[in-house]
């Protein structure tokens, strides 16, 4: 049966993602200066103004927000006060205190922790266990062979096409590009993603800033030969695929300008592109002491080596935790039938061979280190710079499951 599948992307510099790639750079400086720092920022843009806001927990980082708000607006793109909102001129108000001491007790010291003698603390079993998960939440972590970086096909195609969008502003080919731009796929299968049949592309929407002397025919032909073509393999298009070009007609007015751009509003963007899903958190602006980033990011390293191992040719994961606590409350594995081995067999080799308390993810993964800034636009996953997308633990997954090899029931 013939399924439509559709994700989409936005650029660097969508309000929503520019707020995005502040809230992460201000943590990033945070980190640089103070790895063990706490740090939960959310920004709103609008026309000439963004609003920093949140809790911060630091004893000896000394982060210039104002500078590091505007350096981050520059580095988008946003240089010129007839946008509507500039790194130079445009006002940023901030307004931080310090992290809840409520929260901050059941992070810093578990309940498992508190609840240990000192013998207890001392083993090594419990070295991750002192601290405590930052919020509630369930978190999803997913990975698909259907592309060579295990992602889904249609958000992976959305992504490459809002980053040759900025390459071509960026690079000068075609000088009349701004930075908010928009691009979304929608992909065509006979059955399920894993399954063989005929695959296509049938609609692609690109809808760009630009400047006011371009004409929309222009953009068309451009979008079409210098985008579209240049990211989408040949094999995928076909006379039947409809191209939507800036539909809504001239998009001169963008960024914070023409739309109020708000940290975290970008959830499916970031991670799978609706092909499963997420828990509900955001990521950006939040160290990984909150589960809701590093315990999504966990997720996906784990479902990628899942795949990567050949133990299934799609992998879901759940995990849920409760404040205060390090261990989680759940966790969960979902083949879609795929599995060389059961779910409730997989999710055993998971529980034996990844640590998924908060103290653990941050240890194994390195995540107390100035790289989030960078995560912000064109999605967190699917991108081989980030520690939760290597597969180091394929192999010993492998050989464990060689251990437990059983027939998968229907």
């Amino acid at each position: 049966m013939r399924k439509f599948y559709t994700s989409e992307s936005v650029s660097e510099g969508h309000p929503d993602k520019l707020a995005d790639f502040i809230s992460d750079s201000i943590l990033d400086e945070f980190l640089r200066q103070e790895p063990t720092s706490r740090v939960a920022v959310e920004t709103l843009l609008t026309t000439g103004m963004a609003v920093v806001a949140g809790e911060v927990t630091a004893h000896d980082a000394r982060v210039d927000i104002q500078k590091t708000v505007r350096d981050a607006v520059m580095k988008v793109g946003y240089t010129r006060a007839n946008y509507g909102f500039d790194a130079e001129y445009s006002a940023v108000l901030v307004a931080i205190h310090e992290q809840s001491p409520e929260i901050a007790g059941g992070v810093s010291s578990s309940e498992e922790w508190r609840a240990m003698s000192k013998a207890e603390r001392a083993r090594p079993e419990n070295a991750f266990s002192e601290v405590g998960a930052g919020d509630q939440g369930l978190m999803f972590g997913y990975a698909t062979d259907e592309t060579p970086e295990l992602m889904p096909l249609p958000i992976s195609l959305a992504h490459k096409l809002t980053r040759r969008l900025a390459q071509l502003r960026k690079d000068g080919t075609l000088t009349y590009l701004r930075p908010d731009a928009k691009a979304q796929v929608t992909v065509v299968r006979d059955g399920e993603p894993h399954e063989a049949g005929d695959t296509f592309v049938d609609t692609v929407v690109i809808s760009t800033q630009h400047s006011d002397d371009v004409t929309q025919e222009q953009i068309r032909a451009d979008m079409i030969e210098h985008v579209i073509r240049a990211v989408i393999p040949a094999g995928y298009l076909t006379p039947e695929t409809k191209y939507f070009i800036n539909p809504s007609g001239r998009f001169v007015i963008g960024g914070p300008h023409g739309d109020t751009g708000l940290t975290g509003r970008k959830i499916i963007v970031d991670t799978y592109g609706g092909a499963v899903p997420h828990g509900g958190g955001a990521f950006s602006g939040k160290d990984p002491t909150k589960v809701d980033r590093s315990a999504a990011y966990y997720a996906r390293f784990i479902a990628k080596n899942i795949v990567a191992a050949g133990l299934a040719r799609r992998a879901l994961v759940e995990v849920a935790y409760a404040i205060g606590r390090a261990a989680p409350v759940s966790l969960r594995v979902d083949t879609y039938g795929t599995g060389t081995l059961s779910d409730e067999r997989l999710a055993e080799l998971v529980a034996a061979h990844f640590d998924a308390r908060p103290q653990a993810i941050i240890a194994e993964l390195e995540l107390r280190r100035p790289i989030y800034a960078q995560t912000a636009a064109y999605g967190h996953f699917g991108r081989e710079e980030f520690p939760w997308e290597q597969t180091g633990k394929a192999a010993v997954l492998r050989a464990a499951a060689g251990e437990l090899r059983e027939p998968v029931e229907g």
